[in-house]
């Protein structure tokens, strides 16, 4: 072999191996993403978190207010039925704690008092 091949075949052996161990070491779930066990990081910067059941169903969710607003968080039962959500209103910048009955439908709400 020449060093001229040899230049040309080894870059590329080293390419396939390398996409070879990717695949093995980072495998791919749903939409492309990493799929890992357990996650450590200092700072974590996305647009919403979902934390599901084994069956899919949501339990929680922090992400923006529907409609505007800033951040909420939602815990939901097993059944993905909403039981409380803390953030703010959508048309305000007040922070509410909402509470729902056990249909998900709205039973009450903590809020700052009026100024």
């Amino acid at each position: 072999m020449t060093s001229r091949e040899r230049w040309t075949v080894y870059p590329l052996l080293f390419l396939a191996l390398g996409l070879a161990m990717r695949a093995i070491a980072v495998p791919q779930g749903e939409f492309g993403a990493a799929r890992v066990d357990a996650l450590e990081s200092t700072r974590l910067v996305c647009k919403e978190i979902v934390i599901e059941n084994d069956d899919g169903t949501i339990l929680v969710h922090m992400g923006r207010v529907v409609g505007g607003g800033g951040g909420r968080i939602e815990i939901k039962d097993q059944d993905g039925v909403d039981t409380i959500a803390v953030g703010t209103q959508h048309n305000d910048r007040e922070g509410v704690v909402e509470f729902f009955d056990s249909k998900g439908d709205p039973a009450g709400q903590l809020s700052a008092p009026p100024r």
